[in-house]
């Protein structure tokens, strides 16, 4: 969940702009067949299997229109749910309920399927010690909202955003000449409390980041003999991370090399919705 501070300050702005999005003046259709306040109740029923995230926000589609809405789950951020399963219900005045509907369920099915996508890599990395990351790969203006759904499924947060840490990419590298120049130049700018990572493509990069002194250095798009001979140049100088394409599909090849993270943009760009919907409209 998000702490109360971190809700109103940066969670409900965003959630506030996608329904404005949704309605420009007003909702001409809910106008249509409801003029006045009438209170009704609406169930949540999930569509498909996965792991529910994102039910806070769901609530506070409805919550930020009428205060006075109500919200009950009968499961919690990363429970495992099924297809037909109830998971809760929404009352208040009908027009809110009509109102807040997609965007609600736009949130909720993005979120669930990145935390049920999440958690069916992160279950291939159980006992492994290696620990799945995600990366800065994602919607824009949703970060907040897909980075959490990473942690609710299993996985941990990369960078949240460019202030977080130093990592030195190919183009950095190529803008300062060299893996070591651009790391000296890092080391003399950066605060010492922020770790300095660098990507390297072959292993003449990760000689000159060994001798750099980085404190993580990313195997980026390697091929597999590639990183082995990788980690053994390493030698536990540093933290190492794999990077580049990686899938549900091909990550359970990755867990053997001795490795301390794995990251994947897939985590959060190719993640499918899970199915939820709004049924059952009617009046009590």
């Amino acid at each position: 969940m998000f702490d109360p501070i971190t809700l109103k300050l940066t969670v409900d702005p965003f959630i506030m702009s996608a329904l404005k999005e949704d309605i420009t003046s007003e909702d001409v259709t809910t106008n249509s067949v409801m003029s006045e306040n009438v209170t009704g109740q609406v169930d949540l029923i999930c569509k498909q299997d996965g792991v529910i995230c994102g039910l806070q926000v769901f609530a506070r589609a409805f919550e930020l229109l009428d205060e006075k809405t109500k919200v009950a789950f009968y499961v919690s951020d990363g429970d495992q749910v099924k297809n037909g399963q109830k998971l809760g219900t929404v009352t208040g005045d009908i027009r809110v309920l009509l109102v807040g509907e997609r965007t609600g369920l736009n949130y909720l099915q993005r979120m669930s399927g990145i935390a049920s996508y999440t958690r069916s890599i992160a279950e291939l990395l159980e006992g492994s010690g290696v620990k799945l990351l995600d990366t800065r790969k994602t919607t824009p203006n949703n970060r907040i909202f897909e980075k959490y759904a990473v942690r609710v499924g299993g996985g941990n947060n990369h960078r949240y955003n460019l202030t977080d840490g130093v990592l030195l990419k190919d183009n950095h590298i190529g803008a300062a000449g060299s893996v070591a120049r651009a790391v000296e130049m890092a080391k003399e700018y950066a605060p010492f409390v922020r770790k300095i990572e660098v990507e390297v493509e072959n292993l003449s990069m990760v000689k000159e980041a060994v001798q750099a002194g980085v404190d993580i250095i990313m195997l980026d798009n390697m091929d597999y003999d590639t990183m082995k001979e990788a980690v053994q140049l390493i030698d536990r100088k540093a933290e190492i991370e794999i990077s580049g394409n990686v899938t549900r599909e091909n990550i359970s090849q990755l867990v053997d090399l001795g490795v301390d993270y794995i990251s994947s943009g897939a985590l959060t760009h190719s993640a499918p919705i899970m199915d939820i919907s709004l049924k059952n409209l009617h009046r009590i």
